[in-house]
């Protein structure tokens, strides 16, 4: 496993980063990334440090430690195991940074498993979980075609969207574009595949592989840094969450890029393409790892939230105290599911378990709705005080402003202006500034369209019988009368003086 050192050097290997039209030449110095590859280089330090490693390691298939969760479970204690792995790193970021390494070991991990499905690619899916577990990578994935024209087909729009352009004997040449690469560029590989199911047509388009971040013609087209503009608007003392948690999003461009063979997991099959995200455990073990993650950040937010009001002095009022029991709720709530997806897990090939999909489905469906709300929450209830602070930490370096500041923004209980302003700061930066607008829109997006985040539970109670034991529950309460009354001898019929027995 990668130490935080080996990391960030690892990320000095002549990748393409474009940010502000022009080309990155180092991604852990720049002002627009340093600190968010800092914040993944602690994730690897942890899994070495004396304290932490017990958490977050175990041994891995192959001779080596590995994290918990880059290894494929064989039982609910494995599952739970993982699943505080997962939450230990995630309290590294406070829960805002989501992409972190352990989330696409949500695939990683089931390649072992499930690597019969990959047919003609069987070795390949082994060697990438041998790999995972060894060296545990940072991966990124791009499985969404952009936002072109998707009333089209994929071989309408062939000049964008990824497809194989070119097969040899060693590999195969692709081009086109993906979305979204969260962190891709502090990552080592992106991931490809497509998330919406591919039509009958041209099957170039119907790809599944692994590319590392430095290959020839792979660029990465950053969104804007949320990092760099906390580092020049102002201090830590003013974004303390955004100036170091920014998981940088960005387009990924293949211009004629060549993948080996053996980074492939399948090649010009519809049937595969389509099945990998359904059929080999990703989706369990991503909303596993998703709905650990969005705890923690509501643990942190349950906290934020106390401290807020406490400071106000408005943490005894009634309404506010029912706010703050719902939010409370709220992250019992996933923090239940989390675990219930472990203790009642399914059965995967080979002996292995995976996550229960069905209360992941639960999980994607009402986090999405969760998060404005907790984000509505600290508006009503902190209110005013979140647009009255001083612009910047430089007001109370002002010896004649200072004065002032202590007077007039100091809290209940005796908290100085300086304690307040800077808690005050952390709310803002969690959900008002364009870090916490980015966040926002990333947990309402996270599982993908809300249509389909809703139809998967309707479509996972269809397969598993689900949906005919609701229906049969609701026959057999219709069975119990019909026009001449009860059908049964435990009720009285209206003409009856007593019970059949």
């Amino acid at each position: 496993m990668y130490t935080g050192k080996e990391y960030l050097e690892s990320l000095k290997d002549g990748r393409e980063v474009y940010l502000n039209g022009e080309k990155v030449e180092d991604v852990t110095t720049h002002p627009a990334y340093r600190n968010a590859a800092k914040s993944v280089s602690l994730l690897y330090d942890a899994l070495h440090a004396p304290d932490k490693k017990d958490i977050l390691t175990t041994d891995s298939d192959y001779g080596t430690k590995t994290h918990k969760f880059f290894k494929a479970a064989r039982n609910s204690k494995e599952l739970l195991e993982a699943r505080d792995a997962m939450a230990e790193w995630s309290k590294l970021s406070y829960g805002f940074m989501g992409r972190t390494p352990d989330y696409k070991a949500a695939f990683l991990g089931s390649l072992g498993p499930f690597a019969d499905f990959y047919e003609g690619f069987e070795d390949n899916a082994r060697r990438w979980y041998k790999k995972g577990q060894i060296e545990v990578p940072f991966c990124n994935h791009t499985i969404v075609n952009p936002q072109l024209d998707r009333s089209e087909p994929l071989e309408k729009n062939k000049d964008v969207f990824v497809r194989a352009v070119e097969e040899r004997d060693d590999g195969i040449i692709v081009s086109g574009a993906k979305m979204v690469g969260t962190s891709a560029a502090l990552t080592h590989y992106n991931f490809v595949a497509n998330f919406a199911p591919l039509m009958p047509g041209d099957d170039s388009h119907a790809l599944i592989f692994f590319v590392p971040m430095n290959a020839q013609g792979l660029k990465v087209i950053s969104r804007q840094s949320y990092e760099e503009i906390a580092v020049k608007a102002g201090s830590p003392f003013d974004y303390p969450l955004s100036s170091r948690f920014d998981e940088n999003d960005a387009v990924i461009v293949l211009d004629n890029v060549f993948i080996p063979w053996e980074d492939v997991l399948t090649y010009k099959n519809i049937e595969i393409t389509n099945g990998f995200r359904p059929q080999t455990g990703w989706l369990n073990r991503y909303t596993f790892q998703g709905c650990t993650r969005f705890a923690v950040k509501l643990d942190f937010m349950v906290g934020l939230l106390m401290k807020a009001t406490e400071s106000a002095g408005s943490n005894n009022f009634r309404g506010v105290q029912a706010a703050i029991g719902e939010v409370i709720a709220w992250r019992n709530m996933f923090w239940s599911i989390s675990t219930a997806m472990a203790t009642d897990p399914e059965e995967a090939p080979g002996g292995y378990v995976l996550p229960n999909k069905t209360y992941a489905t639960a999980y994607r469906t009402f986090a999405p709705m969760v998060w404005p709300k907790v984000k509505e929450v600290f508006e009503q209830v902190v209110a005013g005080g979140l647009i009255q602070l001083p612009s910047s930490s430089k007001d109370f370096l002002n010896p004649e402003l200072r004065p002032y500041l202590d007077q007039y923004y100091k809290g209940s209980g005796g908290i100085s202006a300086e304690e307040r302003v800077k808690l005050l700061k952390m709310v803002w930066d969690a959900i008002g500034t364009e870090f916490g607008g980015r966040n926002e829109l990333y947990e309402i997006n996270y599982a993908g369209n809300q249509d389909a985040i809703r139809l998967d539970n309707l479509k996972i109670a269809e397969s598993n019988g689900q949906m005919n034991l609701f229906k049969q529950f609701v026959d057999d309460a219709l069975s119990d009368y019909d026009l001449n009354g009860w059908t049964s001898n435990t009720w009285f019929n209206p003409e009856q003086q007593e019970l059949k027995v």
